[in-house]
């Protein structure tokens, strides 16, 4: 699990931070600064940090953009996740198995919380960008470690 924190932490804070020192607070959307998401997240998506460092202690927030069809399989993390759906559909289940039938869809304003160790999965409708927002450090681990795409 260090491994994949220690990855996804090198990828996201090398990913350009929206909000740097001496620039306005103020993100509008077209200056969110995306990247490729770290391999821990299944290819495809892209990731902009709008505050904080999710990778060290204290609050971050975060933007993930996902294609149409992009699933994330059952996982958790170790803190609580607060999730925002900014555009598109995303659609959310809890458990440790990913069944489509069994999740809640949610349009942009939607809002879910994952508290921490509690599995949940997703896959969204169209592309679809969400708002993360948690207290680091930040850690993802699928419940079936097969799903890990940065083992394969």
């Amino acid at each position: 699990m260090l491994k994949h924190a220690l990855c996804v932490g090198v990828l996201l804070l090398t990913a350009n931070v929206a909000l740097a020192d001496g620039e306005s607070p103020v993100v509008t959307a077209d200056k969110v600064n995306w990247g490729p998401a770290p391999p821990v997240f299944p290819k495809g998506a892209q990731v902009g940090v709008l505050a904080g460092d999710p990778f060290k202690g204290g609050t971050f927030v975060l933007r993930l953009k996902m294609p149409d069809g992009y699933k994330l399989a059952a996982h958790n993390h170790p803190t609580t996740e607060y999730v925002t759906v900014i555009s598109g559909k995303f659609h959310v289940g809890m458990g440790d198995d990913f069944d489509a039938k069994n999740t809640h869809e949610m349009s942009a304003g939607a809002f879910v919380v994952a508290p921490a160790k509690m599995s949940h999965y997703a896959f969204t409708t169209g592309e679809t960008i969400v708002q993360v927002q948690g207290d680091g450090p930040f850690a993802m681990t699928y419940v079936n470690p097969s799903d890990d795409p940065s083992r394969q």
